[in-house]
């Protein structure tokens, strides 16, 4: 059985998310929280499989509520369902932990398909929201899109410093960093550590090796 934590500003919508996700076979919703601050607090109180997480919602939002929720349980699969298809939001809650990123335009299907493959730690998508991941890596440029967080990951890898002591001095989980520096691999068209260091110490973003 799938556990879900559902989290929504929005009455209607946690009310018919719930129907779904309880009429589908396997799945059961086991908590429902109103905003960001909440959903944390009801992550670590009942441990869902998945959280199914909006991201416009008062106190926290759910980019924040994200990020606390995998680097207090790095174990964790967020999956955000949201109105917004910019790419910043995206690359924004990918770089929280996100595992996932659904539209609430999606079919019923393909939101309850979603949850079960946020459950087996895969990573689902709608078209438009992968469609966007391709379009970054498409774009023509001299210098790769890095978000804030990618950027401080890529600096201490330049300094020296392992993922264990780039996630302690970020204050985030040793899954994120390792994440994240996917994420660096890829925009930076490179594959190892090595090159990644080099990069930040030749473009200024950490002191070059003696």
């Amino acid at each position: 059985m799938i556990r879900v934590l559902i989290a929504g500003d929005h009455p209607m919508m946690r009310s018919g998310l719930t129907q779904l996700l309880d009429a589908a076979d396997g799945i059961r919703v086991i908590a429902v929280a109103e905003n960001g601050r909440e959903a944390i607090e009801l992550d670590a109180e009942h441990l869902p499989d998945v959280v199914l997480m909006d991201i416009s919602m008062p106190e926290l939002d759910g980019v924040q509520a994200t990020r606390r929720i995998v680097d207090n349980r790095p174990d964790a699969h967020v999956v955000i369902l949201t109105s917004f298809a910019e790419r910043v939001r995206i690359f924004a809650a990918l770089d929280a932990g996100a595992v996932g990123y659904l539209l609430k335009d999606a079919e019923p299907d393909e939101i309850v398909r979603g949850v079960m493959a946020g459950a087996l730690g895969q990573a689902p998508f709608s078209p438009r929201a992968a469609q966007a991941l391709v379009d970054r890596r498409r774009e023509p440029r001299s210098e790769p899109i890095l978000t804030s967080r990618e950027r401080q990951v890529l600096a201490l890898v330049g300094a020296g410093l392992s993922n264990k002591h780039i996630a302690r001095q970020l204050d985030i989980s040793e899954k994120t960093v390792k994440a994240l520096l996917t994420n660096v691999f890829a925009a930076l068209g490179i594959t190892d550590r090595a090159h990644a260091a080099l990069w930040a110490q030749r473009k200024g973003l950490a002191p070059a090796a003696e």
